[in-house]
């Protein structure tokens, strides 16, 4: 029971992270008139650089979980200073892909901790990076909670570790949001 706990607050923390990361690094995205492949669903964000990253996401209405996790997490504040940030953010349904219970857990209050790290690990701090901005190739890119996401840009579009950017450079006035189609993990929560 212990280690299926540990499991689920580990795998919430991680996809906090990435959401908050796709709100801070803007830089990481493809083109946000992009589309993906057939095989892949493509969520459409229409943001002005009037709002602040959580503005963004709450007027979309495909992050609702990141958004309860952020307000969870004691981080609307924080994202909505001056940044700028890029952020790595996963839809709902890349939440649902998440074992059953996992989301639920992260959210109770003495998970809060594990729940920080998984959403700033899907945040970088101090830059605003936008897709076009990504030489080909693979980088490492160091997130808020102290960790590093692996950032693949091919002909097809940029992967952040195992997650596609579905929409990328979507602008807010304090740096770029990244949609991605899974949750990110740290290493120390899988």
């Amino acid at each position: 029971m212990q280690k299926s706990m540990n499991f689920l607050i580990k795998s919430a923390s991680v996809a906090i992270a990435t959401t908050t990361l796709l709100i801070s690094q803007p830089v990481l995205a493809n083109d946000h008139h992009s589309t993906t492949p057939s095989t892949s669903k493509t969520t459409k964000v229409v943001a002005t650089t009037k709002d602040n990253i959580v503005q963004v996401a709450v007027a979309n209405g495909s992050f609702k979980t990141l958004v309860a996790a952020v307000k969870a997490a004691g981080l609307v504040d924080t994202l909505s200073s001056k940044g700028p940030f890029t952020v790595f953010a996963p839809t709902d349904a890349a939440f649902a892909k998440l074992p059953p219970g996992t989301v639920e857990n992260l959210l109770k209050p003495e998970n809060k901790a594990a729940l920080v790290k998984f959403l700033t690990y899907h945040v970088v701090g101090g830059k605003a990076i936008a897709a076009k901005s990504i030489k080909a190739g693979s980088t490492l890119v160091k997130t808020v909670d102290g960790g590093s996401v692996k950032v693949t840009k091919t002909s097809k579009g940029v992967v952040i570790d195992n997650s596609k950017v579905i929409t990328a450079d979507v602008p807010a006035s304090n740096g770029v949001i990244h949609v991605i189609d899974s949750v990110l993990l740290p290493p120390d929560l899988q």
